[in-house]
């Protein structure tokens, strides 16, 4: 800590103490403002570091770099300063060889899908004109293929049941037909399959849903997807959980994996949910 002197302390002092106390001072303050400017220039490199442009530019086009090697000068923009200067080549053009594409590729990709044949032809009429009567004759047809694609279709099934009866007896019988899926409800089986495909296959909430089948014309709100998706399950899924429910039952070894899961309930207090995610490895080893 420095020492702080008084007046009274400064007249006390002879001539060559005040001198010495003087150059001392005079030394503190260079080294002070030595400090300083450091400190200055470091802040600034900093700034520059943090706010200034990534790429390095030469202020001037024509200016040399220059760095020092092992004790001698390299220049590492010599070629760029001294362009001008010497007699430009034409530059060699590298040809890229483009990569070959699998051979039978796009057959593959298309084997498996329906083909449906647009033909494209000419009026016999258009003909004669080109080429005259009889002038003209039909070359093998030239064949590309597209993909098509049908965007989804939402239509009404309206099923007109018929009824039968006797003119003896009192029976009555219905013609055959297949059962709803859920009684009085405007589900059907490949609607639900949607809605469950698109929830727990490709991951779109309930909602997005709504407003895709809004888009289409068709109003189903969120709450009756849900209803749908859980009656479904309870009734056709059940079976095949309770199977599979069974089935672990039957191997030695049983790993789990827990996960949490943030989610809120009606009252937005945010709660932790378990997912409890069972792997099965058969193992006989142990006895």
């Amino acid at each position: 800590m420095a020492l702080e002197y008084t007046e009274e302390k400064l007249n006390s002092l002879d001539k060559e103490t005040l001198i010495q106390l003087f150059l001392s001072q005079q030394e503190q303050l260079k080294q002070i403002d030595h400090n300083l400017q450091l400190v200055l220039e470091q802040m600034a490199d900093l700034k520059r570091h943090r706010f200034g442009r990534s790429t390095e530019k030469h202020e001037m086009e024509d200016q040399l770099s220059f760095v020092e090697a092992d004790g001698k000068i390299v220049f590492f923009n010599e070629s760029e300063a001294v362009v001008d200067e010497e007699s430009v080549e034409e530059a060699e053009t590298v040809s890229r060889r483009k990569p070959k594409k699998k051979q039978g590729k796009r057959e593959e990709d298309l084997d498996g899908l329906p083909v449906v044949v647009v033909e494209h032809s000419m009026a016999d009429a258009e003909l004669e004109d080109m080429f005259g009567k009889d002038g003209w004759k039909q070359l093998p047809d030239e064949i590309y293929q597209r993909y098509s694609f049908t965007p989804a279709k939402i239509e009404v099934e309206e099923h007109h049941v018929k009824v039968y009866a006797g003119k003896k007896t009192d029976e009555i019988v219905r013609a055959p037909h297949p059962e709803s899926l859920l009684r009085g409800s405007l589900v059907s089986p490949s609607l639900e399959a949607a809605v469950m495909n698109a929830k727990y296959v490709n991951a779109v909430p309930l909602y997005r849903q709504e407003q895709e089948f809004f888009r289409y014309g068709l109003h189903i709100s969120r709450q009756n997807m849900a209803n749908w998706t859980i009656q479904c399950a309870d009734r056709y899924l059940a079976v095949l959980y309770d199977y599979l429910h069974e089935k672990m039952y039957g191997y030695h070894v049983l790993q789990a994996d827990e996960l949490c899961e943030s989610s809120h309930n009606s009252s937005h207090w945010f709660t932790w949910a378990r997912i409890w995610n069972f792997f099965i490895r058969s193992y006989t080893g142990w006895k």
